[in-house]
């Protein structure tokens, strides 16, 4: 079983991961961004770095999540390549952020790696408003992400809806701006249900 979880940044998705591994005991991949070298200079000047971080994201997600697929068939993972190559690559594309060289360079690579990869079982997407997901960013407070552009955060937040509302295979959707998973255990018990009325079938 391959549970993704999907969301802009700010979302939520690395403490939904976490609470999903504790609950059912399956294997986690993290998204890891503080790993990625380029993302402190990418946020300082984004033309500059856009294709250096966005390679090294997909690189280190695909590998980590066919490590972990080996090992365990069970995974949750945080963040899919699907959302690297459907809404971040594009989105700075269109901003003018990424060279169509450098894009369609982007797009042949991910095509490789996803001809590779396994596709999830279920995606879970955690649908957040910009400004609950500004809040969320701010109070997490990774100094790297201090000067994210408002803009930046619109336009992703547009794409990840188009691309859920696209996306054909099994899914659900969290409200974000509603449900407060951290410090509400009732909100929380809500998503458990959902993703385990979905998973359950799967397993028969």
């Amino acid at each position: 079983m391959y549970v993704a979880i999907a969301g802009n940044i700010g979302s939520g998705k690395t403490t939904l991961t976490d609470l999903l591994v504790k609950n059912y005991g399956w294997s986690s991949v993290y998204e890891q961004p503080e790993d990625n070298p380029y993302i402190v200079d990418f946020y300082n000047d984004m033309r500059r770095w856009a294709f250096n971080m966005q390679v090294f994201f997909l690189q280190k997600r695909y590998t980590h999540l066919i490590e972990a697929w080996k090992k365990n068939k069970n995974i949750i993972q945080d963040r899919t390549i699907y959302e690297d190559a459907y809404i971040f690559a594009p989105n700075l594309h269109s901003m003018g952020l990424l060279s169509t060289t450098d894009y369609e360079t982007y797009i042949s690579l991910f095509n490789l790696l996803n001809s590779l990869a396994p596709a999830p079982d279920l995606l879970v997407y955690l649908k957040a408003s910009v400004p609950t997901l500004i809040n969320l960013i701010t109070k997490r407070g990774r100094i790297y992400e201090n000067s994210i552009r408002i803009d930046y955060i619109t336009s992703l937040n547009q794409r990840y809806d188009d691309w859920f509302n696209s996306y054909k295979e099994r899914k659900i959707v969290v409200d974000v701006d509603n449900l407060n998973i951290i410090d509400n255990p009732a909100d929380l018990g809500i998503v458990f249900d959902k993703i385990s009325a979905e998973i359950n079938p799967l397993f028969k």
